[in-house]
């Protein structure tokens, strides 16, 4: 199964660029823990900490296609270390908030979203300069799996710094981090020489000055509205952990659960990794569905479990077609991009994960507080349902539009 991983480890400058891309990702997975606590602690709802959350990834959705761009066509060693201090420091002015000016919780958020560091289209951006063929195929799976260590780790560290500091210390935590990560793969692409863009050539300057939008490639737009599903419903499952750890007086549950679920997504994603032929993005998205619906009876009110440690078993299959599903939809992407424009593609896809979360947390909050963690669930699994039903159209759709010079890489049938 790990023969497709190996020749990863002989590509010069690639197993340091992966490590780094993934440290400069970890308050992906921790801030959401840190900021649900953080504001249901000055206020007591959870519909307003899904609202401060939805305001920083509105930010990041905004900023996505903008950094992209940037990595396009500069260094992005410098974007990336300026990204990184920017926004480590408007975390760090958010978790010293008084709770009573918690309202300034929201423009804070914002701008802080707009500096996002954009180590994942960064990162996928540059794979392809380094890999082809099989061993790309092998790094997107590599890339989407191993993300989920950051989600194992993320909320781990963070369910432990609010039990040590509250959410204003895992807010904390999570800048330091995010600093660090964020300076560490920098200098690692400034050492392996690929700070700057490719050279351009006649067909790229040609695509450059006519702007089309890479939304107008219908390949493009519809794994950008399935990457924002799929990533709308899990994180409605991590709030729904969050916020059930939460009434039970145990927040340091939610973190372990919430690792244990993604640790499940690891193991299908080495699996998937390993197998022979193209990836088939509908059955994994449709297994995705699956999983989720799984926790649906098993939480209250429908069921009241006598311990939390009961839904591990569970969680653990729900999680395995998380990563295969994802690294089915990156590969995509980055077959329907024109070479000299990933970044922005990827940027895109950022802006549909971040969009996706933006509206699954105060609607999740919503349904949370209205019907318990059961019904909090049912919305989540409707989201990553819709997302399955988008992918039947994947590989159906042309990748370019009329009089585009630069096609992408070609959609493959999805069989």
């Amino acid at each position: 199964m790990l023969n497709s991983y190996r020749p990863l480890l002989s590509v010069p400058h690639l197993p340091g660029l992966f490590v780094w891309s993934l440290v400069a990702r970890l308050n992906i997975a921790g801030l959401p823990i840190g900021i649900t606590f953080l504001v249901a602690d000055w206020t007591g709802s959870y519909a307003l900490a899904g609202a401060v959350s939805t305001t920083l990834t509105v930010g990041a959705a905004v900023a996505g296609p903008l950094r992209g761009r940037s990595a396009d066509r500069g260094r992005t060693d410098r974007l990336m270390a300026l990204c990184g201090l920017c926004y480590g420091a408007g975390l760090v002015a958010l978790a010293l908030l008084p709770a009573a000016l918690w309202w300034l919780a929201f423009p804070l958020s914002l701008v802080t979203g707009l500096f996002t560091p954009p180590a994942s289209q960064v990162g996928r951006a540059l794979w392809p300069r380094l890999t082809s063929g099989r061993t790309r195929t092998a790094m997107y799976a590599a890339e989407s799996t191993f993300q989920e260590l950051v989600f194992v780790l993320g909320p781990l560290v963070a369910a432990a710094a609010v039990g040590v500091g509250g959410g204003a210390g895992a807010v904390l935590l999570i800048a330091v981090v995010s600093v660090a990560g964020s300076g560490g793969f920098a200098l690692t692409i400034r050492r392996a020489g690929l700070a700057s863009p490719p050279a351009p050539g006649p067909e790229t300057a040609d695509h450059a000055r006519r702007h089309r939008s890479l939304l107008l490639r219908p390949e493009l737009s519809l794994l950008v509205a399935v990457c924002m599903l799929l990533i709308a419903g899990l994180a409605a499952v991590d709030l729904v952990i969050v916020a059930w750890a939460r009434e039970m007086g145990r927040p340091g549950v939610a973190g372990v659960l919430a690792a244990l679920w993604s640790f499940g997504s690891l193991v299908g994603g080495l699996v998937a990794g390993g197998l022979a032929g193209p990836p088939r993005l509908s059955r994994r998205a449709f297994a995705a569905t699956a999983g989720v619906a799984l926790l649906i009876p098993l939480l209250p009110p429908v069921l009241e479990l006598p311990s939390p440690w009961l839904l591990i078993p569970v969680l653990f299959v729900a999680g395995l077609a998380i990563a295969p599903t994802l690294a089915a939809a990156t590969e995509r992407i980055s077959d329907a991009a024109p070479a000299h424009r990933r970044a922005e593609a990827f940027g895109w896809m950022n802006t549909g994960i971040t969009t996706g979360v933006a509206f699954s947390a105060p609607v999740t909050g919503w349904l949370v507080d209205s019907g318990g963690p059961a019904l909090g669930v049912v919305g989540g699994t409707v989201m990553v349902l819709l997302a399955a039903v988008l992918t039947l159209g994947v590989g159906r759709l042309g990748g370019t539009v009329p009089g585009d010079p630069d096609g992408g890489g070609g959609a493959r049938d999805d069989g």
